[in-house]
């Protein structure tokens, strides 16, 4: 698998990120370190996510993690819970801290629209806002793969700002982002048409703890992969 690659130099050695959405989410992310987990570290609605997935996971489940930042707190508290986790994030900066903070996890620097993932692989995917600076197609693409990556009967939960814009220019936390999302309710039809069940939702305003953070909606979707062979 091709490392990760950034555009600068981080400890030494250089690294670049490959493709537009690869190079400025590992730019965005790079830059922000634990910042983001500690502005994003209260919460309650992720936290409420992994209890439902730690409800529903058989000892020993296999997990990834898409977007996995530093670690915490999703792989943190699934591999607490004696699961094996998969985090791959396409931020070097990001890689490495989760590393060190959940040795316990796997982790790899990739974009994972390049990842190869074999049909039924794992017994849960989590994807918490980690679409959002890639295009519309890629997102629905994706989440058609993470289901295919599934076992029938597995568990998904997606995380993200349910909003109708598609290279929308804004600046998070004090950097510059191209954003695209989905409205909430064409969000749930591209679950289903990736051949998963929406088992529930919840939809949250969340402020981050950072001087540059403003309160922004969050959907959760708790998804199921149909046990019935995906659509064409």
């Amino acid at each position: 698998m091709r490392r990760c690659r950034a555009p600068h130099h981080h400890r030494g050695r250089r690294v670049v990120a490959e493709g537009d959405h690869g190079q400025r989410a590992a730019a965005v992310f790079d830059a922000l370190g634990l910042t983001y987990e500690k502005a994003f570290a209260r919460s309650e609605a992720h936290r409420a996510s992994l209890d439902w997935l730690l409800g529903r996971l058989a000892p020993g489940s296999r997990i990834l993690d898409v977007g996995s930042g530093t670690g915490r707190p999703t792989a943190s508290t699934l591999t607490a819970a004696g699961h094996e986790v998969l985090g791959v994030d396409v931020s070097p900066v990001m890689v490495e801290l989760a590393t060190r903070q959940v040795p316990d996890a796997t982790f790899r620097c990739a974009d994972i629209r390049e990842v190869p993932l074999e049909e039924g692989s794992f017994d849960t995917v989590c994807a918490y806002f980690s679409f959002l600076q890639m295009s519309r197609a890629d997102q629905s693409g994706l989440l058609r793969r993470l289901a295919q990556a599934l076992r029938p009967g597995g568990s998904l939960v997606f995380a993200t700002v349910p909003l109708d814009v598609e290279d929308f220019e804004a600046v998070f936390m004090g950097q510059p982002v191209r954003a695209t999302s989905f409205a909430a309710e064409d969000l749930v039809a591209v679950a289903n048409g990736a051949g998963l069940e929406v088992v529930s939702e919840q939809s949250v305003v969340f402020r981050p703890d950072h001087p540059d953070g403003f309160a922004e909606p969050h959907l959760f979707l708790y998804c199921r992969r149909e046990i019935a062979s995906l659509p064409d």
